[in-house]
């Protein structure tokens, strides 16, 4: 038998926990998710604005973000949707069984956590982004553009992490309205500062493509702030103390934070990897227009994750107050919003995939390259974001062995996949069909393994 909450604990518990509890699903998971996903969709907006702006310092300063947008969206991905949802679910699970003190305490572990995967990952990019754009399909300006760029963003990396160690622990307590504020203003300091640093007025100097990183690294030293001062303030549900550190509960956010990593890298890897197989097939303006097309798809990132972080703190919640059969259903609800969301969207990014593109540039090449992707990817973006958003439900769970086989699944079949088909072929069309089949099975394998009951042991009765 799973084990129930008992009443003294119940009675001792958040309000806010209670209502993760037992409220209604639908009702309950909609109002945690929409101002989330507004938000976070506003946020993924920031690399639109980047992107718009670029665009107009030409087709080569294009294809350098395309070069460096892989692996900067890597660390957000990483901070924000694995290591973040680690943190988010350790957390949440601890509210969950009435642990308050470990909830606490987990603060100043996430924040560590985060401190020192931001360092590492920071220092990789900087003494070996020219390598790395460069096996990617850069070379002559795009690959000096993309230095430019890259060098800015990763001096800043550490911020995004410690950013998102902050918003993932007010996450874990069912709070998803602060952290979007944040990044709400964020975004709207965004708007005016990215071109004033790219392109300069008066006396600010115009300092062109690397203007667009100074001005993300600005934006997220505010947010990263803001935050701070909410958790310090003594309004959150958790508050940061000075502990003992505990390696059982770096391990609490790490046991599903570094899995959850893992299955991140294979996202960005595969978009790497195939970004570097169409560089070599068709050069910097194909990789300019795939780049550009692609950048939707990584839009619906943010997106589910802004439907997917309410899932960690539900499903978590459930999972550590023994409420096993309410976790599944919140989390098949919520893959069933993913699905029907992000396939609207690629269904209209297939139909009208000018409209998309020619926001950032003109270039025949580009175009023709980001009309195929969208054609071809577009109307199986319902299956990346049933996966996706399943992905954070497990994490929520605890639960990410199968979330990382189908995305080895998805890698295999689009990275090797679509380089065999190209070479056969020496049609991009069809590579991107290859990458299209990958979603698919992606979203259906996942989507069919939870429904069957892989998150708990066979036998193991399931209450709630």
């Amino acid at each position: 038998m799973t084990a129930t909450l008992a009443p003294a604990a119940a009675a001792a518990m958040n309000p806010r926990t209670l209502r993760l509890l037992h409220a209604p699903i639908v009702p309950t998971l909609l109002r945690l998710a929409w101002p989330n996903m507004l938000v976070m969709t506003a946020q993924a907006s920031t690399g639109l604005i980047e992107t718009w702006w670029v665009s107009h310092l030409g087709t080569d300063a294009l294809a350098g973000m395309a070069l460096v947008f892989p692996g900067f969206m890597m660390m957000s991905m990483l901070s924000a949707g694995a290591v973040g949802g680690g943190i988010s679910s350790a957390v949440a699970r601890a509210l969950g069984a009435g642990r308050r003190d470990d909830a606490d305490a987990l603060v100043l572990h996430a924040i560590l956590v985060n401190l020192a995967l931001g360092a590492a990952t920071s220092a990789l990019f900087l003494l070996f982004g020219g390598p790395i754009y460069r096996a990617m399909g850069g070379e002559g300006a795009s690959l000096s553009a993309a230095l430019r760029y890259s060098n800015v963003v990763f001096a800043g990396n550490l911020l995004v992490w410690l950013m998102n160690a902050l918003a993932s622990v007010i996450r874990g307590t069912g709070n998803m309205l602060v952290p979007s504020l944040a990044i709400t203003l964020g975004v709207a300091l965004l708007i005016p500062l990215s071109p004033l640093l790219i392109f300069g007025i008066g006396p600010l100097p115009a300092l062109g493509i690397a203007g667009g990183g100074a001005a993300v690294v600005a934006t997220t030293a505010l947010m990263a702030a803001v935050l701070a001062w909410y958790i310090l303030s003594g309004r959150c549900v958790v508050r940061l103390r000075r502990t003992a550190l505990r390696r059982a509960l770096f391990a609490d956010i790490l046991r599903v934070g570094a899995v959850a990593a893992i299955s991140t890298l294979q996202t960005s890897f595969t978009m790497a990897l195939t970004t570097g197989v169409v560089g070599s097939a068709a050069g910097p303006d194909a990789v300019a227009g795939f780049g550009t097309g692609a950048r939707l798809e990584y839009l619906l990132i943010p997106l589910v994750f802004g439907l997917g972080a309410p899932l960690v703190a539900l499903v978590g919640t459930n999972i550590g107050a023994g409420q096993h059969r309410r976790a599944l259903r919140v989390a098949l609800t919520g893959g069933a919003v993913a699905f029907a969301l992000t396939e609207a969207i690629g269904l209209a990014a297939a139909i009208w995939p000018r409209a998309w593109l020619g926001l950032f540039g003109s270039d025949p090449a580009m175009l023709a390259t980001g009309m195929a992707y969208l054609r071809h990817v577009g109307p199986t973006y319902g299956f990346f974001g049933l996966g996706l958003s399943l992905y954070f439900a497990s994490q929520g769970a605890g639960r990410l062995g199968w979330p990382l086989l189908a995305g080895l699944l998805r890698m295999t079949v689009a990275v090797a996949g679509g380089w065999v088909v190209l070479a056969v072929t020496g049609s991009l069309a069809w590579t991107f069909a290859t990458l299209g089949a990958a979603l698919l099975l992606y979203g259906a394998i996942l989507a069919t393994a939870i429904a069957a009951g892989v998150w708990f042991r066979p036998g193991r009765a399931a209450s709630g």
